[in-house]
Parts: structure tokens; C-alpha cells; sequence
């Protein structure tokens, strides 16, 4: 079988972190660079990641995640958050960015910033908000693909408080806002999910080429 293919189907969402496996040092500084590297539209990365470490947070974010248990036994609880800058703030950042990265003026972007700053002042504000979760659903998926390959589990939640996590976090006053939660680590051997087979409809009834 593929190893990508294999790895996937390895993957699950896994219910039982063993709470004494940590993930090494070296492995979370690929994880953050694999998702510095994710695609998102225009590349604007109208997002941040925020790796939860802190066991008293954990547990204080535990009540507002349903009381999954995943929370507080993974080793980190990473929280990816939606920007709230100001269309001008952040499409100046990613400009401001672009020059220095590929050393040229900001005056030669102005035709692509102006088109960006088009793009979203089209939209009103459910509208952008609706977009970026768009954008932060991709990462998650990069990353739970590339957790995969590096055989750490993980466990996309929905199943949280967005708001609470916020004001836990701190995130309001950064100009951040809570989309999606992802506990990573090490499946733990009691996990009664991690042997099930995989289901999925076939390829034949998901797929057509046209």
C-alpha cells in the first residue's frame, strides 16, 4: 500500500491520549512549520495557532470543550484562531511581508494589494468571518495530514465554546477569535476506537471524472 495511503488510514480520530507520551520538541517545530507552510487564499494567512502546553489551562478549557477528556491528556491542545484585524492591517502585514521576503519596493505590490483590499471590502463582516474559517479549515486538514505521516495522533473538536476558549486564551484583546480546536499526542492502548476499521464510502460512489 501507498505510505500516504497507509498513513491515512492509520489516522483516526482518536478518543484516549495516553497523558505520559509527549511529543518531542523537534516533532512540535515541524508541526508549526508545516503549518507556517499552509495554503490559504490570496496566501493572506488570516490566522494564528495556539499551542495550549499549560495543564491549569487545559483544565479550565475542559468544561467548555464537553468535558473531552482529550483536552487535557494530549500533551499540547492546539487552538487555530481567525484574525479580526482590519482589512487594511492585514493585507498591509502579508504586503510588508511579501517585500521583504522577496526583496523588492511595496509600491511594485500595490496592484495586487489593492485587488486583495477589493476582494474583501466586498464582503461584510459574517461574510469574511465565514471565508477565514474557510481558509483555517485548510490548515487543519494540512496539518492533521502531516501529523499523520509523522504517526501523532490528533482529534479535530468542534464540540467546544469558541467565546470561552477566548477569554481564557486571551484572545479578544490580540484581535483573535476561536474556529476549531486540535489535541495532539499518542493514542492510548485502552482507546477501544484506535483497531475499528476505517469507514468510508468507496472511491466508485465518492468520485466521478468528468
Amino acid at each position: 500500500m501507498n505510505k500516504i495511503i497507509e498513513n491515512l488510514n492509520w489516522r483516526y480520530a482518536t478518543k484516549a491520549f495516553d497523558p505520559t507520551k509527549e511529543v518531542a520538541e523537534k516533532d512540535l517545530e515541524t508541526i508549526l512549520e508545516a503549518f507556517r507552510l499552509s495554503a490559504s487564499s490570496f496566501g493572506l494567512q488570516p490566522w494564528k495557532l495556539f499551542v495550549v502546553k499549560n495543564a491549569e489551562k487545559k483544565h479550565t478549557l475542559l468544561e467548555h470543550s464537553w468535558f473531552q477528556k482529550q483536552v487535557v491528556d494530549a500533551p499540547y491542545h492546539l487552538v487555530f484562531a481567525r484574525s479580526n484585524a482590519d482589512n487594511t492591517i492585514l493585507v498591509q502585514e502579508y504586503i510588508d511581508d511579501i517585500a521583504q521576503t522577496r526583496n523588492v519596493t511595496t509600491d511594485t505590490l500595490e496592484e495586487y494589494k489593492q485587488m486583495m483590499l477589493g476582494f474583501l471590502s466586498r464582503m461584510s463582516e459574517d461574510e469574511k468571518n465565514t471565508w477565514a474559517n474557510k481558509q483555517i479549515y485548510i490548515a487543519l486538514w494540512n496539518l492533521m495530514t502531516v501529523l499523520a505521516e509523522m504517526r501523532i495522533d490528533s482529534c479535530a473538536m468542534e464540540g467546544i465554546v469558541p467565546n470561552k476558549y477566548d477569554e481564557i486564551l486571551g484572545l479578544t484583546e490580540k484581535w483573535f477569535s476561536t474556529v476549531v480546536a486540535l489535541p495532539i499526542g499518542y493514542r492510548s492502548a485502552d482507546d477501544k476506537y484506535a483497531d475499528l476499521a476505517k469507514v468510508r464510502f468507496p472511491i466508485e460512489k465518492m468520485t466521478e471524472i468528468i
